[in-house]
């Protein structure tokens, strides 16, 4: 079953399939094996990637997983493939950014009218002392942005609506 994983914005669709040494992860066309994890509790584990071993920390949150490893933080949101499916399906022609976490933004980046292109960044917020960027998922041009710089939001609030590219 294919996984979709949200990172600064961007949705990364990935699978495991099984290998002798562990696992293979399968993220688009590349394939890294072999992978596999050492839990250790307390939010502590080794990830084992091609037999180089990493030291993570994690925090999971509901669907939110706030993942340290060398020497990053990066907050990873798991989108179940089918609430995905159906909520891209609920905006077609119209596109949004939502808030991987509750928290108050901190800086925009962008103006209504801007064409931006996939991966730019729409805006900074904070949450629990982390700053995160929010990207764009796809090219398009920036219809609303609903929050300003120091107002507050909750988790999966949009933050900002695009509209698709000659709409």
């Amino acid at each position: 079953m294919n996984h979709v994983l949200e990172l600064e914005g961007v949705d990364y669709q990935l699978w495991l399939s099984p290998c002798k040494q562990g696992y293979r992860l399968h993220l688009g066309d590349e394939v890294t094996a072999p992978i596999d994890f050492c839990h250790q509790g307390d939010g502590c584990g080794i990830l084992i990637i091609a037999g180089a071993r990493e030291p993570v920390r994690f925090a999971i949150d509901g669907d939110t997983i706030h993942l340290h490893i060398r020497g990053r933080t990066s907050v990873l949101r798991y989108r179940d493939p089918l609430s995905a499916l159906a909520l891209a399906q609920k905006h077609a022609g119209q596109l949004v950014a939502r808030a991987p976490m509750p928290g108050v933004v901190v800086a925009t980046s962008v103006l209504p009218g801007e064409v931006i292109a996939a991966g730019t960044a729409l805006m900074v917020v904070e949450s629990m002392k982390l700053e995160t960027v929010i990207r764009s998922s796809q090219n398009g041009v920036v219809d609303r942005v609903h929050f300003k710089e120091g107002e507050s939001f909750e988790q999966d609030a949009v933050l900002v609506t695009l509209s698709a590219e000659g709409h």
